[in-house]
């Protein structure tokens, strides 16, 4: 990286203070709005420990000091049997701390999404803070994956991307919508049961949340009956609070009026996750079954 123009590589160490760090960075960005700067935590929950930064500051200092602020969070989060500290980076309190386009957060599913959403980071004429949930299993999922193509050309970042297979709008009559890598779970079920009527939208960008183009998408599906929001979080954590709205508002914009969104994942839980692998995958069956409205026994 040093050879290249204007590069620079510099390692540093530091105390082990997210707080500390996660400051410093914040501060960095202000004084060099051209660098792409990004925060990374080994797991998405040692936020915890600068959530001072994050209130105070990355959330609010736009609105408080007209300081605008392109900082990249980056915070792996994905239910993936890894106990309840190092499953869940909180989604629900980034999105309760969204407001007046103060930031941007994403649960990104392709790598070429990643790419481009970082492409626009700094192509954009001005800086927002932007929160990415990046769960560790699909650095090694084989479905998560782009072409070349994807990268180049006249491609950009999708803050919706429709299902992998193809299904005529008119055949559709369940949508599951979801974020993140629980995507991946429900096409590998769906395609397993032969079932050719669910469509699966993943929702890129959470916030700002993209309902204009989701009800063209939804306006397409003249035959739909259900709609369904899943996630892998407990109904009190991950989006469901913050998107059942958006999705009722894009399903009237869509000529659906009336239809509501339904809830298909954990049950409301004091902790984000459990810690036994066996409750965990039969947890998971039960939401990936219940979004694609199939029993247990139906999952292969």
């Amino acid at each position: 990286l040093n050879t290249l123009p204007h590069g620079k590589f510099e390692v540093h160490d530091s105390t082990l203070s997210e707080y500390g760090v996660l400051g410093f960075e914040y501060g960095f960005a202000i004084a060099d709005p051209k660098s792409l700067v990004l925060w990374e935590g080994q797991f998405g929950d040692f936020a915890n420990g600068a959530q001072i930064m994050i209130d105070q500051f990355i959330a609010s200092g736009e609105s408080k000091w007209l300081r605008a602020n392109g900082l990249v969070m980056l915070l792996p989060h994905g239910y993936e049997g890894q106990g309840p500290e190092h499953s869940s980076a909180r989604l629900e309190r980034f999105l309760q701390l969204c407001a007046d386009d103060n930031l941007c957060v994403c649960n990104i599913t392709t790598p070429a999404n990643y790419f481009h959403v970082l492409r626009r980071q700094m192509l954009r004429s001005f800086r927002k803070p932007l929160i990415i949930m990046s769960p560790k299993s699909l650095l090694r999922h084989p479905l998560a994956k782009s072409a070349k193509g994807d990268f180049t050309s006249e491609t950009h970042f999708m803050r919706i991307l429709s299902d992998s297979v193809t299904i005529a709008d008119d055949k559709v009559r369940r949508v599951v919508l979801c974020s993140g890598k629980v995507a991946y779970d429900l096409m590998e079920a769906r395609d397993a049961a032969g079932i050719d009527d669910v469509s699966i939208i993943r929702i890129e960008q959470l916030y700002p949340f993209p309902g204009d183009p989701l009800a063209v998408r939804l306006k397409r599906m003249t035959n739909l009956k259900d709609v369904v929001w899943c996630q892998e979080e407990p109904k009190n954590n991950g989006s469901w609070f913050f998107v059942q709205n958006q999705i009722e508002d894009a399903l009237t914009a869509a000529g659906h009026s009336g239809k509501r969104p339904i809830y298909a994942g954990r049950d409301p839980s004091a902790s984000p996750a459990t810690g036994l692998a066996s409750r965990h995958k039969a947890q998971q069956e039960a939401l990936i079954a219940d979004a694609l409205g199939l029993s247990q026994s139906d999952l292969k």
